[in-house]
């Protein structure tokens, strides 16, 4: 008994141990499988990111045909050695460098030749020091983006959803590099209007002191200049302290994710990561009052930290995305009136923090005559902080386009971007809209334009796929892209979207090429219409409009504006866009008109100005017409012609009308009588060839007058509806109600009050050509 007993114990040991065995046997071979499977996903990462460095450095060369072929790269000279680096080289450098990034956050010191930029740029990148803490990344939430600045119906229908509060914020970094520098808060001067808000910039003087103590630096270099890259080779492959990226023609970096700051930013400050901000009850009523200040919510916009921390709300594909060494410099030019000061210094202090300072040649600040105080000499003292920030005043209100034409007349960069005054540029957004101008410079990019909430201040996401478009007459409007659209194109996330209309208030051009095309139409007012004139122009004059997926700047969308308008708003806004049809829409200006603007053609009450030089500008740029941009831009708006057309059938007589030698009479139903063909026009009038037919209103009679689309009283109301169901020919200028009808006893036309059950005036169209 007792030597079985030993046995089974001797078997029990070898089973524990052959199971022990299997587990651990199971626990290499999964670990195995998975650091296998990294280094798969890690060769494929690099390959795609190599891939597209190539296809950009290839495309590139292919259009310049300046730079050595693709199998000999640019030369890039190492301590080492000076033997060329091939394409897998400099991406291998690259990515072995974003590895080895410390922080997503570092402020770029420029090395140039022109020894007076190298000054400005070290000022100004002293005044901005850098963080190394990122900013706290949102949920993704894509929401509706909102359509304009004046009363929309997805405000009422609250498409626009609100930032989610589950924010993840990223904690300080206790323990910054050795080399990294923060520069504390400096107390403001007493005389600096800080309206509330925490004053959280360095004046001048104090930031001098600390010109030579950069935090942590990536040179990027000129095209003569040499790339070195310090590294310690060793178990950790611990980076040094300073990196070198050079900028090589033809060369191509990953876009920096810039987000200086002048100290860590505070987690818990109100609105900090663009989250949802509110009134304490006891202020609510402050809150009111300043509302109208800037029509949003300037309480809580004066409490929110000037270069607050936003989420970043590209696609994660952005991140990684390679642009060129040399893309063009660019001027950011801000025109306002009377903005409220938060948030024109928080613009500012977005597109200087997170803007590469070497692509950054001027921030343009054109005060359109504001009125208040602090937007004097209050301004002119706390911008003279920054050397890349020059104001310019106008002496009395010329109104947003033209004052932009001044901020142009005035930029030295190669790029115009013009912003609003009231926003927020988000990470890596400067790049990519150069990048697209430096392969295409008849290009005009514009960013995603996401929402800033007028009520709580909260920065909100917007679904992609998104285009700028108009309805009838002449309405911008956001338009999704269908899913069917996106698939036939085979479009990705950060694909560039073909935009027909662009918003306006934020875009990119080439300098040379905006004045290519004439600029803005010098005859427009104040605002309005503008951005229409400027997109009809841009397409059908050979260049394009697009949005980019990985440019993201928010915006403060306000219901009413803040500012008055010289003369009366609609009326400027309905002149301009009159200007515009005129110009460019050739035969589809009646649509215009005829979608309720037909007053405009009343010369005694509006006067358009003088259009020769436009007209002119068009023919000598030998611009396409409008029939082709519908065609090829956007083909999805309904734009017919006619309302209707073909025979006009009386439902009572049960004939046609017919003209006889200038005279009306009745025949049977002939579609291949020319003289029984008519055309109902979006002028309302009743056309046969180039003769309209006219009431008399006094005899109760008609006849044939020659067309004039400014004249009422050839206009008249007809229900027209695909649906073909007969309805009245309504005289429109008359008090009382008269209607074309079919005299019973002698069969002739005549003018009678209108009966609603009465056939002889019910008429009918061959064709509907709209609801």
């Amino acid at each position: 008994m007792l030597k079985c007993f030993r046995k089974l114990r001797g078997s029990g040991r070898v089973l524990l141990f052959v199971f022990v065995a299997s587990i651990i046997w199971v626990i290499v071979d999964i670990a195995v499988i998975r650091v296998s499977l990294g280094d798969v996903n890690n060769k494929l990462t690099k390959q795609r990111a190599f891939q597209k460095m190539k296809w950009a450095i290839e495309n590139r060369q292919n259009m310049t045909k300046s730079n050595p072929p693709k199998t000999n790269p640019p030369k890039t000279n190492t301590p080492e050695t000076n033997t060329p680096k091939t394409i897998e080289d400099a991406y291998e450098e690259e990515y072995m460098m974003t590895d080895r990034e410390v922080s997503r956050f570092r402020v770029h010191r420029i090395k140039n030749k022109d020894n007076k930029d190298n000054v400005q740029d070290k000022k100004n990148l002293q005044e901005n020091p850098g963080d190394d803490q990122p900013p706290p990344v949102a949920s993704k939430v894509a929401v509706d983006l909102f359509i304009g600045d004046d009363d929309d119906p997805r405000l009422k229908n609250n498409l626009v959803k609100k930032h989610p509060k589950d924010v993840a914020i990223m904690k300080p970094v206790k323990n910054p590099p050795e080399d990294v520098e923060i520069i504390k808060p400096v107390k403001a001067p007493e005389n600096t209007h800080v309206k509330g808000v925490a004053e959280h910039q360095a004046v001048k003087e104090e930031l001098s002191m600390k010109e030579e103590k950069h935090i942590e630096k990536i040179q990027l270099q000129d095209t003569n200049q040499n790339t070195s890259m310090n590294e310690d080779k060793g178990a950790g492959e611990k980076v040094k302290k300073s990196e070198t990226v050079q900028l090589n023609k033809g060369g191509v970096h990953q876009v920096l994710s810039l987000d200086v700051t002048a100290a860590p930013r505070d987690p818990n400050a109100v609105g900090q990561s663009g989250q949802p901000a509110t009134v304490p009850s006891e202020e609510a009523a402050l809150a009111e009052q300043m509302w109208d200040e800037g029509q949003f919510n300037v309480y809580l916009s004066e409490k929110i930290p000037l270069d607050r921390g936003i989420p970043d709300t590209r696609p994660e594909i952005c991140a990684h995305s390679m642009v060129h060494d040399e893309l063009p410099s660019t001027s950011v030019i801000f025109c306002f009136v009377d903005e409220v000061w938060s948030t024109l210094l928080r613009s500012v202090h977005s597109v200087l923090n997170r803007s590469p300072p070497h692509l950054l040649k001027e921030i343009i600040l054109v005060d359109d005559f504001s009125q208040k105080d602090y937007l004097k000499d209050d301004l002119d003292k706390y911008m003279a902080n920054f050397p890349k920030v020059q104001i310019i005043r106008l002496k009395e209100r010329q109104g947003l386009i033209r004052a932009r034409m001044v901020g142009a007349a005035a930029a030295k960069g190669d790029v115009l971007t013009f912003l609003d005054s009231h926003i927020e540029c988000n990470v890596g957004w400067l790049e990519p809209l150069l990048e697209r101008i430096y392969l295409d410079r008849m290009a005009v990019p514009c960013p995603v334009i996401e929402v800033i909430s007028d009520q709580d201040m909260s920065y909100k996401l917007v679904d992609n796929f998104q285009r700028g478009i108009f309805n009838w007459p002449l309405v911008f409007a956001w338009n999704a892209l269908s899913n069917d659209y996106v698939k036939k194109n085979n479009m990705t996330i950060a694909d560039p979207i073909r935009c027909p209309v662009m918003a306006g208030g934020l875009f990119s051009i080439d300098k040379k090429y905006f004045y290519e095309l004439g600029a803005y139409d010098p005859g427009l007012e104040v605002w309005g219409g503008e951005n229409m004139e400027i997109s009809f122009k841009i397409w059908m004059c050979g260049g394009k409009i697009e949005i980019i997926p990985c440019s993201r700047v928010g915006h403060i969308f306000r219901k009413h504006n803040p500012y008055t308008f010289p003369n009366d708003r609609r009326k400027t806004v309905e002149r301009n866009l009159a200007r515009v049809a005129e110009v460019w829409m050739d035969e589809y200006k009646d649509l215009f008109y005829g979608h309720g603007q037909l007053h405009l053609l009343d010369q005694k009450m509006m006067d358009l100005g003088n259009l020769t030089e436009q007209i002119k500008l068009r023919n000598r740029l030998e611009c396409k017409s409008f029939k082709w941009y519908l065609d090829n831009v956007y083909p999805e708006l309904d734009a017919p012609l006619l309302k209707a057309e073909g025979l006009i059938f009386n439902r009572g007589f049960r004939k046609c009308l017919s003209v006889q030698n200038q005279s009306f009479s009745f025949e049977p139903c002939d579609l291949a009588q020319p003289n029984q063909h008519f055309n109902y026009t979006w002028m309302m009038q009743i056309r046969q060839q180039d003769m309209c037919v006219a009431p008399l209103i006094a005899q109760t009679t008609i006849h044939l007058k020659p067309c004039d689309p400014t004249l009422s009283v050839l206009r008249w109301l007809h229900k027209s509806s695909k649906l073909k169901q007969p309805d009245q020919l309504t005289v429109e200028n008359t008090s009382k109600l008269v209607c074309l009808e079919v005299n019973q006893q002698n069969k002739r036309l005549r003018l009678a009050r209108c009966t609603k059950d009465n056939l002889f005036q019910q008429w009918e169209f061959t064709n509907y050509y709209i609801e």
